[in-house]
């Protein structure tokens, strides 16, 4: 594939994944931080899965949103993903360290993981591969 239509096809794929984090953002449950976090997962198969920050009064019993999507996937079947885009509309929203580790569970070196959030009303992404994110990763 020429990089000119790799480029349009992931340009139109962060597109769309942006557009459901945006719908899935009102979901998010954030009475401590206020930092409301979305996250849109893409098995394989093609199939997505959003999940949101929960939050919680004991701190530590907060689940991140890529946490979220990726229990509620495998509990449906899929252990094989793609692409996750995260996104938050106050400021950009990096994975977590152990988010980081349970995305390595499920997704190859190559997992793509994008981050998003809103700038003078204009969408912002970043795009890394899991393997930059989280180098020498606990494996298998």
């Amino acid at each position: 594939m020429e990089p000119s239509n790799y480029y349009i096809i992931m340009k139109t794929k962060i597109e769309q994944l942006l557009k459901t984090a945006e719908l899935a953002i009102s979901e998010s449950y954030c009475p401590y931080s206020n930092f409301p976090v979305s996250a849109v997962l893409v098995s394989e198969a093609g199939k997505i899965f959003t999940g949101v920050n929960i939050e919680n009064s004991s701190f530590g019993l907060t689940n991140c949103a890529e946490r979220t999507a990726v229990f509620k996937a495998v509990s449906e079947g899929y252990t094989k993903f793609s692409d996750i885009l995260i996104f938050a509309p106050k400021a950009m929203p990096y994975p977590c360290g152990a988010c980081r580790q349970v995305l390595s569970e499920f997704a190859g070196e190559q997992f793509n993981i994008h981050v998003a959030t809103i700038k003078d009303n204009v969408p912002v992404v970043e795009s890394y591969t899991l393997a930059e994110l989280l180098p020498k990763a606990f494996s298998k």
